[in-house]
Parts: structure tokens; C-alpha cells; sequence
């Protein structure tokens, strides 16, 4: 998924309205941001095969230590704990966790079955990729589901805030409108990995939003 796990940062925030929403987006998305980190530097290894799946050309063939459960359990556990160690706040550190292992699950939904529960072991995932309509219809629930959330849960200071948060919410729009057409398959695996690290840039993002927002 790509909107779907951004959604549940949105709705997290009105479950933890003291966690920054930088931090909320940088959980959810955790294990995409460290996975092109690790492509580049080959460890783990992902192919370009268009037709792979009716939503995306990409096979993913060896990503245990991003990707796997018994992996992403641990990496809940280590974000968990660095969120509380920075705020001293366990129900930011809860969400912060909990996040980082709902990208798991909601990519066991998507994916073919190439989600190993722990490095070496045998692929899971239930396809919902197979159906470009189905895909679109899920995520699109799901964002919008969790920005009516985040609106509950916060309100624009001023104009900066309404900038801060429509823009973000009009480029992930733009992105996964290109992406469910089909227009941003990449020309190679080594580009994919090096426009993947574009994934850094809405946590920051998330900072802005923070910034220019107040609990309603």
C-alpha cells in the first residue's frame, strides 16, 4: 500500500493527540524508507517484472530485514522505545510501535504472497494488488476515513495551516493517482531504489503540519 498506511498516521493522531504528526508518518512509512536504504546497498533485492501484479510491476525477492514479521516486531520495539525515550509519553511510544507493525499488515493484505514472517521463511500475502479496482477502492477508504480523523482531531492556527496540510494531502493524491494508472513505473531497479528515498521527505513534512496546527 502506499495512502493506506499515511491513513493510519492521520487517524493515530486522534488516539495520541500529543505525538507529532512528523513522527507518526516516519513510523508508518518505517519500513519503506529503510528498504531502498538497503536496495542501494544491495541486501536485499527487489525486480521490475510489469504484469507481476495488476496494480504493480514490482516482485520483491529478498527484503527479510525490512519486511519479514519476526523483523518488523523488532523494529516496532526499537521505534517504540526511542519515541519514549524522546518524550517520555507511552501513548505516543504505543502508537509509534504500533504503526511501524500496521505497515506489515496492511501490505500481508496487499501483497502477493512474498511477506515472510522471518528471514528465510516462506512468502504470505493475501493479492489484493491482483485487482487495480479493488486496491484503489480500499485505500482510498482508508485515507480518507483517516484524514476525517486527523480534521476531528486537529485545526489550521491560521492559513499556514490549511497550506501545510492540503498540500501534503495533493501530492499523496497526485503520486497515487500516477501510480494506479500506471505511469511511474521506473526504468530500472537502481532508479526505483534511489526515488524510494523520496519517502523521507513527508515525515518532515509532517513537521510543518505539526507546527502550524493545534488540537481542536
Amino acid at each position: 500500500m502506499f495512502i493506506g498506511h499515511y491513513a493510519l498516521a492521520f487517524a493515530a493522531k486522534k488516539a495520541a493527540p500529543k505525538a507529532n504528526l512528523g513522527l507518526l508518518l516516519l513510523a508508518t512509512s518505517w519500513l519503506d524508507v529503510v528498504w531502498p536504504v538497503l536496495l542501494l546497498a544491495g541486501v536485499e533485492r527487489v525486480r521490475i517484472a510489469p504484469g507481476a501484479t495488476a496494480y504493480t510491476p514490482l516482485v520483491f525477492e529478498h527484503y527479510p530485514w525490512t519486511h519479514s514479521l519476526l523483523c518488523v516486531l523488532l523494529w516496532a520495539l526499537l521505534l517504540g522505545g526511542a519515541a519514549f525515550t524522546a518524550t517520555r509519553n507511552a501513548r505516543t511510544a504505543f502508537w509509534t510501535g504500533a504503526l511501524v507493525l500496521s505497515h506489515w499488515v496492511l501490505d500481508w493484505i496487499s501483497h502477493a504472497p512474498d511477506l515472510p514472517l522471518f528471514p528465510g521463511g516462506v512468502g504470505h500475502g493475501l493479492g489484493l494488488w491482483n485487482s487495480v479496482a479493488a486496491t484503489v477502492a480500499v485505500e482510498s477508504a482508508l485515507f480518507l476515513a483517516g484524514l476525517a480523523l486527523y480534521l476531528q482531531a486537529t485545526r489550521a492556527k491560521g492559513l499556514a495551516g490549511h497550506l501545510s496540510l492540503w498540500s501534503l494531502v495533493s501530492t499523496f493524491s497526485f503520486m497515487y493517482a500516477g501510480n494506479s494508472l500506471g505511469l511511474a513505473v521506473p526504468p530500472s531497479e537502481r532508479v526505483l531504489a534511489w526515488s524510494a528515498l523520496i519517502g523521507w521527505l513527508p515525515p518532515f513534512w509532517g513537521l510543518w503540519i505539526e507546527r502550524t496546527r493545534e488540537a481542536a
